[in-house]
């Protein structure tokens, strides 16, 4: 929740958006007027389904914390609605233009906004194979706000939309194409809405159409994924069919040899659980060190501790790998592009990514790196031969546009 929060009453606002992002144990949600980008409260229910529940709102330039049991996201909803009439707010009554979804996976069917019904939610349940973790509890929220906010259109944004249109030769996998067909086995992509989100505003903070542009975006947080961008459109990026391929990431593996699955199966005699629950949460930083907080990581290996220096090592260079491979594929690269947690705040991510690209023209400025700031900002110098970025990703927002346009169409 690192939003800032309006002050003024949101029932003066002609557009108001719900923004949920429903997590496995977790529930993130805002208030907001997508026009004038205005944050009129957020919140986020943590280990829902636990003894140990809580759920923290703020609005009105304060935080409420209520620890309590959550049995589920209809629990937590209904907490949550309970926490804005406190405040003020009946969301039953304000006048929401509509409640936007994020929704991991939306598969082949699925690549624009989707104002919700029965039958949408019947298709992306379908798909709750290709994101176990994320598409059921994704439509548990959904199931919930139409049943709480009944006279509230749902709609859901798809993190995979923006990457539906990949090159074929991108996005299909080398495996036998009926049984590629038959499973809807292909690259998806993830992270879309932040991809395109920053894409945009990279345009604007340049003062470029987006569409004169050739780009490289690293989406880097607990997740991360990074795409190169030809004229506003994606024409590679780093995740799969899931959202475990590509860079290392805090607790998932990235690129590993299928071979390396194979081989656990028959000498170690796992499971097809035990190997995704391995490679999705014991594995990437978490598995290499113990530890996936990129801060806590950082202190570890400051402080002499050889893992969290391998896996630090290890986690940039993928990353570099990455870079280079995306530099190739675009032929000419106009920006470079750091976002999310680790992104916009890991000055030494950011140097060490770009090192060894002065051959490329690339010159990171130290001064500029160091900065820390919610606002866009160039890290290279005036003189470098390809500008490199920081701009915070806003994922809220963009679904909430993304859901205006949806029910207005």
């Amino acid at each position: 929740m690192s939003a800032d929060i309006a002050t003024t009453d949101p029932v003066s606002s002609t557009t108001l958006v719900l923004v949920l992002n429903a997590g496995s144990s977790s529930l993130k949600y805002q208030l907001l007027e997508p026009e004038s980008e205005k944050v009129f409260a957020d919140g986020v229910a943590q280990r829902i389904g636990e003894e140990s529940s809580s759920i923290t709102h703020e609005q009105n330039g304060q935080s409420i914390t209520r620890d309590r049991k959550l049995a589920d996201h209809q629990e937590a909803l209904e907490e949550m609605l309970s926490l804005f009439a406190d405040n003020g707010t009946d969301l039953t009554t304000v006048g929401l233009t509509a409640v936007g979804h994020r929704v991991v996976h939306g598969g082949q069917m699925f690549y624009k906004p989707t104002v919700v019904d029965g039958d949408v939610i019947n298709d992306i349940d379908k798909l709750s194979d290709l994101a176990p973790l994320h598409n059921p509890v994704a439509l548990d929220g959904v199931r919930a706000m139409r049943k709480l906010l009944p006279d509230t259109p749902s709609v859901c944004v798809f993190d995979t939309a923006f990457f539906h249109n990949l090159p074929k030769e991108v996005s299909t996998y080398a495996i036998d194409r009926e049984i590629a067909e038959e499973y809807s086995i292909r690259r998806y992509g993830f992270h879309g809405t932040s991809h395109q989100y920053v894409s945009g505003k990279v345009a604007e903070f340049l003062r470029r159409d987006v569409g004169d542009l050739n780009q490289i975006i690293m989406h880097l947080g607990n997740g991360a994924s990074i795409s190169a961008i030809r004229g506003g459109s994606p024409v590679e990026t780093s995740m799969g069919l899931t959202p475990m391929e590509g860079l290392v990431m805090g607790t998932r593996s990235g690129d590993v040899d299928p071979g390396v699955l194979t081989h656990l199966a028959r000498a170690a005699k796992m499971s097809s659980d035990d190997i995704d629950k391995m490679l999705n949460k014991q594995s990437g930083l978490k598995g290499l060190c113990g530890e996936n907080d990129f801060r806590e990581l950082s202190n570890k290996a400051a402080a002499g501790d050889e893992d969290a220096k391998l896996a630090y090592d290890v986690y940039i260079h993928r990353l570099r790998k990455y870079i280079g491979a995306y530099m190739l594929t675009l032929g000419r690269v106009d920006v470079i592009t750091f976002t999310a947690g680790v992104g916009e705040n890991a000055s030494d991510v950011r140097a060490d990514a770009m090192g060894h690209l002065a051959q490329f023209g690339i010159k990171i400025d130290p001064d500029r790196n160091a900065v820390r700031s919610k606002e866009p900002r160039k890290i290279t110098t005036d003189d470098s031969g390809i500008t490199v970025l920081v701009v915070p990703t806003n994922e809220e927002l963009s679904i909430a546009r993304q859901s205006v346009a949806a029910v207005e169409a």
